[in-house]
């Protein structure tokens, strides 16, 4: 099957060269390992039946329902169970479907390294992040990197929802917390630290005032980034350290961080949010910051993967641009806050 190479190999590839060689040593001649297997198989379970999976490799279904029966000879198990009305993986397939995912995006990775050294990067990254990331944390990033890379596509699934990356495929989130992300398989990498401020709009303060301290917001009037909350509470924090927390019943609660910036813009109220989303508001005089020696929390942005295997180098490229420019992204001008 391989001949020997005439190059000088890596201790890894020496590995994978040996346990190739094992693998097929031990089948018999009609049993030979076939990747067009598990790269049909592949496309067969993602695109959920043999026809959607023929017509968009543009090849028969026959031939691909022949390489399945020839995976499942030779592994002596049932993989799909197919009728002609019914198609369902089973728990073997499902089990298999992982590993011939990780094979033919191993693949992939290999090609796309080798052409990477002739032409500029290619594909398609799948990048997963919240309704705000996407709106401010993100705003112009992604429009750059495809700028500089024109053969780079990029998927962006924008969910407030915790996404299942391995599930949906992603290559790439961008998760905003303030606790520790929960331990997990996930490569975890932390990219920039966020810092959350209130904001009020003159019209608002010239008709309520300028609060001058933490006790002073219990008369003033709040709005809450969350929309199932009945009652908010603002968790300060001074220069100094020390802290106060102010509760209060939000006139507006919202998921959606541009409708509680214009909301307040608009005079209904005062409003905690990061820093950086409200820099621009805060330069063009549509609102101002409050209690300007005090925070009102913290957070992480983190770029999570779901591994380093396979990665294609479009994808790796971009993780590089967010880790360079998002922290820029997201840092306070001075000039524009007190």
């Amino acid at each position: 099957m391989f001949e020997e190479s005439k190059f000088e190999t890596t201790e890894r590839e020496d590995a994978l060269l040996r346990t190739y060689r094992s693998i097929n040593g031990t089948m018999k001649h009609n049993e030979q390992l076939d990747l067009n297997d598990y790269f049909y198989f592949f496309h067969v379970v993602e695109k959920r039946g043999f026809a959607p999976a023929g017509r968009a490799l543009g090849i028969p279904k026959s031939r691909l329902s022949r390489h399945i029966e020839q995976l499942e000879a030779r592994l002596d198990a049932r993989l799909i169970q197919r009728t002609s009305r019914q198609f369902a993986i089973t728990d073997v397939g499902k089990a298999f479907f992982r590993h011939a995912k990780a094979v033919v995006e191993e693949v992939r990775a290999a090609e796309a390294h080798v052409k990477q050294s002739k032409e500029a990067l290619t594909g398609k990254i799948r990048l997963s992040c919240s309704v705000g990331v996407a709106q401010f944390a993100l705003e112009g990033l992604i429009a750059d990197f495809i700028k500089a890379h024109p053969n780079v596509e990029i998927g962006q699934f924008v969910t407030n929802d915790m996404v299942n990356l391995i599930e949906a495929g992603i290559d790439l989130a961008i998760r905003g917390h303030v606790d520790n992300l929960p331990d997990s398989t996930l490569i975890q990498k932390r990219v920039a630290n966020v810092e959350w401020r209130l904001f009020a709009s003159p019209r608002y303060l010239a008709d309520f005032g300028h609060p001058a301290s933490p006790d002073d917001l219990k008369d003033h009037k709040g709005l809450c980034l969350g929309w199932n909350s009945d009652i908010a509470q603002w968790n300060l924090r001074s220069d100094t350290g020390a802290e106060s927390q102010i509760e209060f019943i939000p006139r507006l609660s919202s998921d959606d961080m541009v409708t509680l910036k214009s909301a307040s813009a608009s005079g209904l109220g005062i409003v905690s949010l990061p820093a950086y989303v409200c820099q621009s508001d805060v330069d063009a005089g549509r609102l101002e910051q409050i209690l300007p020696g005090w925070s009102s929390g913290s957070a992480t942005l983190s770029m999570v993967q779901p591994t380093r295997k396979g990665v294609l180098p479009a994808v790796s490229a971009f993780a590089e641009h967010i880790s360079t420019e998002l922290p820029k992204q997201v840092s306070i001008r001075p000039s524009s806050m007190p």
